[in-house]
C-alpha cells in the first residue's frame, strides 16, 4: 500500500510576538510612546512623593493603597486612592471617546491626546508654582487634573496597539520580558519608565514639584509637536492607520 510522503519540514514556528524595533509598521510611534513612559515616571514621582502617597498613572497600585487604607494602615488616604481612581477613570472614558472620533489616522489622534494631555499638566505646574500643593484643595485639584491626563494617555495608547508600549503600566511587560528572554520594547519601556521616576524623584526632592511638572510639560509638548510634524504628509504615512 503506498503511503503519502511526509510534509517537508517548514523549519521553526516563527516568533508569535516578533519585535521588529522602529519601521514602517508603526514609524515613529516607539520613540515618542518612550517619551510618554518617561513622563509617567515623572508624574508618579510628583504624586507619589508630594500629593499624599498616591499614584495618578499606576491605578494597581492605587488599589492597593485603597484595601492597606481602610485597613487603617498609616500615611495612607481612602479618600486620595478614590480621587485618583475616579479622575483616571474619567481621562480614560475621555480617551475612549477622541479614539472613537478619530479612528483612521493614529498621527491625529496621538496629536491630539498628547495636546490634551499638555494643558493639563500645564494647568498642574501653574497651580502648583502659583498656589503649592500642600493644602488639601490643591493637593485633591492636582490628583484630579493629573489623574485625569494619565488616564486620557492610556486610552488612547491602548488604541494605537504598538505592542509592549503600555507607557503607564510594566507588570505584564516585565513578566513576558523575563518568560520569553526577547524584547527590546519590554526592555526600553522598563528603563525609561525608571529613568522618568528617578528624575522625577531628584527633581521633587531637590528642586520642587513645578520642575518636575514642567518637564513632563517640556515632554509632552515635544511629543505632540514631532507626531504633528511626521502625520503631515499626504497620503497619510502607512504609521498612522489603524491597526
Amino acid at each position: 500500500m503506498l503511503t503519502p510522503d511526509p510534509e517537508p519540514d517548514s523549519g521553526p514556528e516563527p516568533d508569535p510576538d516578533p519585535d521588529p524595533g522602529p519601521g514602517p509598521e508603526h514609524g515613529p510611534l516607539v520613540p515618542l510612546l518612550l517619551a510618554l513612559t518617561v513622563v509617567t515616571g515623572l508624574v508618579d514621582a510628583v504624586s507619589y512623593l508630594e500629593l499624599g502617597h498616591v499614584f495618578v498613572a499606576n491605578m494597581t497600585g492605587n488599589v492597593v493603597f485603597l484595601g492597606f487604607a481602610l485597613a487603617g494602615a498609616a500615611n495612607l488616604s481612602a479618600t486620595a486612592s478614590l480621587a485618583a481612581l475616579a479622575a483616571f477613570l474619567l481621562g480614560a472614558l475621555a480617551g475612549g471617546h477622541l479614539s472613537r472620533r478619530l479612528p483612521g489616522h493614529r498621527g491625529r489622534l496621538l496629536t491630539a491626546a498628547v495636546a490634551g494631555q499638555a494643558v493639563l499638566v500645564a494647568a498642574s505646574t501653574v497651580l502648583a508654582a502659583a498656589v503649592g500643593h500642600t493644602s488639601e484643595p490643591a493637593r485633591y485639584t492636582l490628583v484630579a487634573l493629573l489623574g485625569f491626563a494619565m488616564g486620557g494617555q492610556n486610552a488612547v495608547v491602548r488604541a494605537l496597539k504598538v505592542p509592549d508600549l503600555t507607557t503607564t503600566v510594566l507588570t505584564m511587560t516585565i513578566t513576558a520580558l523575563a518568560a520569553d528572554l526577547t524584547g527590546s520594547r519590554r526592555l526600553a519601556s522598563a528603563v525609561w519608565m525608571f529613568a522618568g521616576a528617578l528624575l522625577g524623584a531628584l527633581l521633587v526632592l531637590h528642586a520642587d514639584v513645578p520642575a518636575a511638572l514642567g518637564l513632563a510639560l517640556v515632554l509632552l509638548l515635544a511629543v505632540a509637536a514631532v507626531t504633528h510634524h511626521a502625520a503631515k504628509p499626504t497620503p497619510a504615512p502607512a504609521w498612522t492607520r489603524p491597526r
